[in-house]
């Protein structure tokens, strides 16, 4: 792309938006220049925007950034206790089974959209074409608030997760004698989710040599774990124990009901496939690039997710030891158990590191979110967050309001623990619903074209299954995982599930309805712009 399009007579590369919906500046580009963009950059301008953002992504990066999100080795090492809990040694392994299958179907609806509509924008801007167009600005933001909080409690989770991980191999290291605090995991978090901001200030190019470092680093602890515990665990568990043991410490009954709690590991690790749909304008041909990014990377996360499940049941020794843990950290407390204190610390150290790429990616698809939805006006100041920093060539405002915001979030833990829980658990519920809505309006519209990747004739049942299979998780999601329930114990998360809803209706019926329209195409492709005397150039905003 031209530094013309970069730079444009704005000195400091700040692009700003229109001040209200009837301002109708718009930037016009020449047919003749529009031909000499890349392919990518044509498809943006086509769908209605200015190309800004650096294309610096490649396929392997844009797979590495996928499967960085699941961030799985850490993923599982902090939500192993819920399916274990729940149903014993057969709910860690079918859980992921079965509950994959409904994830995978979800992430390759997901992966067909972004295929159609590649833009940072992600679900919230594919509502613009599939959903009724009476219906399309309310549905859009609804979508693209559900998204925005979901990604934020998904962050402040992983960071707050990634704390505990690192405190976790500062009490080893002590032998024990070190007892993590509330307090201190907040402050540590709070540090970690500095330290993201600063590494999500560098340039689209700085990120993605990060990124690519990163899915080898994954696969490199994944496999040696893996084989470290088998051959050096004497004890292991037979494979009827571990196929077919259920039994439940959570005091729901019938037994069965309760093995369903698992289910939530799997969400948790398996959600979140639009991140990629957000950096689609930082990579060449996103339209191919970007799905299929998604549909490896969660098929890789499905299939090896299965297998590091059932080698940690083969070796965890006892449950009641690990869930016993004194750092709360069962699958470190198996590592510690079978390779010895030296290779507890390496493999909880190790996964602690995974999981701040899971945060540092993340971090990046939300402060790619909050851009864009600043581009078509959603949020309050959006000139401030739709930026681009002109040494970075980022928009850096974006990501220091994803920091901030998540930081505020956990702060909560400090005065109650249960309250910050319910907040993680409401993650995957908000995400997951906001790519159903764009998949339901799909379905019922009638109005999805498809892009190069696209599920066929198959596409109507992995979408349907993808919804179905939303609904009756939710469900379960909003349930107290133990009984008897009391207020330390009692799941929040349907509380801020509808509070999410609520936030967004009313947010939209006071202010919204009043200037929001829908994504805002800002780009115009016309033939003999120079002898167009209304066109400028000190703020070339693109319409349709």
């Amino acid at each position: 792309m031209s530094e013309k399009y970069l730079n444009d007579e704005t000195p400091d590369v700040f692009t700003e938006v229109p001040k209200t919906s009837s301002d109708n500046s718009v930037s016009l580009i020449d047919s003749n220049e529009f031909a000499q963009l890349t392919d990518a950059d044509q498809h943006l301008a086509q769908m209605g925007y200015k190309p800004v953002l650096k294309r610096e992504f490649s396929m392997f990066s844009a797979f590495s950034f996928a499967v960085s999100i699941s961030g799985l080795f850490a993923t599982v090492a902090t939500t192993f206790s819920y399916p274990l809990i729940a149903g014993g040694a057969a709910s860690v392994i079918w859980t992921w089974v079965i509950s994959g299958i409904g994830c995978m179907c979800i992430s390759l609806s997901v992966a067909e959209l972004v295929s159609a509509y590649p833009t940072a924008g992600g679900m919230y801007f594919t509502c613009s074409y599939v959903a009724p167009k009476k219906y399309m600005a309310l549905i859009s933001w609804m979508d693209g608030w559900l998204n925005f909080l979901g990604q934020i409690a998904g962050i402040a989770s992983s960071d707050y997760g990634a704390a505990q991980l690192l405190l976790a191999a500062v009490s080893m290291g002590s032998d024990f004698t070190y007892v993590p605090t509330t307090q201190h995991t907040v402050a540590v978090m709070a540090g970690i989710l500095l330290f993201h901001g600063i590494i999500n200030s560098m340039s689209t190019k700085f990120l993605e040599k990060v990124t690519n470092g990163y899915v080898i680093l994954h696969i490199g602890v994944l496999v040696s774990g893996c084989i470290a515990l088998l051959v050096m665990q004497d004890d292991k568990h037979d494979a009827k124990y571990v196929f077919t043991n259920v039994e439940s410490s959570s005091g729901w009954n019938p037994i069965g009901f309760s093995f369903l709690f698992g289910f939530l590991s799997v969400s948790w690790s398996m959600t979140d496939s639009d991140a990629t749909a957000h950096v689609c304008e930082e990579m060449t041909e996103p339209e191919k690039k970007a799905p299929w990014a998604i549909a490896y990377a969660m098929s890789f996360t499905y299939f090896v997710g299965i297998l590091l499940n059932i080698v940690l049941v083969f070796c965890m020794g006892d449950p009641a030891e690990i869930l016993a843990s004194p750092v709360d950290q069962p699958v470190a407390q198996i590592f510690y158990n079978v390779l010895g204190k030296k290779g507890g610390i390496f493999y909880t150290v190790m996964a602690f590191f995974i999981m701040n790429f899971v945060a540092i990616t993340a971090i990046h698809a939300c402060s790619r979110t909050v851009w864009a939805f600043s581009r078509d006006q959603m949020l309050p100041f959006s000139r401030v967050w739709y930026r681009i920093n002109k040494f970075s060539g980022v928009p850096v405002n974006s990501v220091w309001l994803t920091v901030i915001s998540c930081i505020l979030i956990n702060l909560i833990a400090l005065g109650s623990y249960t309250t910050i829980a319910a907040i993680f658990n409401v993650c995957a519920i908000a995400i997951d619903w906001s790519y159903c809505i764009p998949i339901l309006c799909k379905i019922f519209g009638g109005n999805f074209q498809p892009g190069p990747w696209n599920l066929g004739r198959a596409s109507i049942f992995v979408n349907s299954w993808a919804c179905l299979w939303t609904l009756f998780v939710s469900i379960i999601f909003v349930l107290p995982t133990v009984r008897p329930v009391t207020a330390d114990s009692m799941n929040y998360a349907a509380v801020f599930f509808v509070g999410i809803g609520v936030f967004a209706a009313v947010y939209w019926y006071v202010a919204g309805r009043k200037y929001y329209t829908g994504p805002r195409k800002n780009t115009q492709v016309v033939d003999g712009l120079k002898q167009n005397p209304g066109a400028t150039t000190t703020e070339r905003l693109f319409t349709e």
